[in-house]
């Protein structure tokens, strides 16, 4: 793949599709997310990154375009993570370009009671996005299974019969279309708890701001343990996790516009064919009912 290049400018940026290969998860990898520096930014300055993810975002609407003509697939984005670790941010930056029409982002909070009334997949289903369009779930179907191991709600028994039942549930979806990428966006410790305390500094973020994510804090430990195990179990041929160093919020945008774009890039989307044959004499008498002179 050639290198993304500067908007306007003959200048080559670094190559950049490494990343695709450099952050995914093999299936049945055993993963240490204590090894795996938070702050890794590779070759990449601030300014690079930007300009980087500026041209991907652009590449994605131009590809989102064209998955919108053809009807023929879509792509589900699953974006997890601690609280306070950049997803609405990553989101923005992924669709800054992209028409609100191509794009639908759902947010899965704690299921109501009606939906505890039925498997945990099924609040889950009808948000996949349709044929066209491009989906973003902000928390996902992921956390029937993480919450449960943090919090100690289901048996081991389980939990192993959901990572078998999520992997069924996404394979299915690939095989109708569906082309799935899963991010885990990763935090320090250190860096959740500084951007926590500035949702309590600053009034525009206040908003945002949840006591019970300071459990986070307590249970990192925990939480940490239970992406591992997801991940390890759930990150498949067909449905790849890829685990994003995310302290620094530029290289995290640049890391997940470019692994979208390969993504895109690699269903090899057309325009249809849509040639009509009318003859001369057909086309005057079109225009001449508009109007139109010609």
């Amino acid at each position: 793949m050639n290198p993304v290049k500067y908007i306007g400018s003959r200048k080559a940026l670094p190559a950049t599709s490494h990343l695709y290969q450099r952050f995914i998860i093999p299936a049945n990898s055993e993963i240490k997310l204590s090894e795996i520096d938070p702050c890794e930014t590779l070759e990449f300055t601030r300014e690079v990154s930007q300009k980087i993810t500026k041209a991907n975002a652009e590449r994605i609407s131009e590809l989102q375009r064209i998955l919108c003509a053809t009807e023929k697939h879509s792509l589900l984005i699953v974006l997890q993570s601690v609280n306070a670790s950049g997803k609405d941010g990553t989101i923005r930056h992924l669709m800054s370009k992209t028409t609100p029409q191509g794009c639908k982002v759902t947010s899965f909070k704690a299921p109501t009671e009606e939906e505890r009334r039925h498997d945990y997949l099924w609040r889950v289903h009808e948000h996949i996005p349709p044929k066209g369009t491009i989906g973003i779930f902000h928390r996902s179907h992921y956390e029937d299974v993480l919450v449960p191991q943090v919090k100690g709600l289901l048996p081991r028994s389980e939990i192993e019969l959901r990572y078998r039942q999520i992997n069924d549930f996404e394979k299915m979806l690939v095989e109708n279309g569906v082309q799935i990428v899963k991010f885990l966006l990763h935090i320090s410790k250190k860096e959740q708890w500084r951007r926590l305390m500035r949702r309590l500094e600053l009034a525009e973020k206040r908003h945002k701001f949840n006591p019970a994510d300071l459990e986070d804090q307590l249970n990192w430990s925990k939480q940490m343990k239970a992406y591992e195990d997801t991940i390890k179990h759930c990150s498949t041929l067909w449905a790849p996790y890829f685990v994003i160093p995310g302290d620094y919020k530029w290289f995290r945008n640049l890391a997940t516009s470019q692994i979208v774009r390969n993504t895109l890039e690699g269903m090899n989307l057309q325009y249809p064919d849509h040639s009509i044959e009318i003859s001369d004499v057909k086309i005057k008498k079109l225009l001449h009912g508009t109007g139109v002179k010609h």
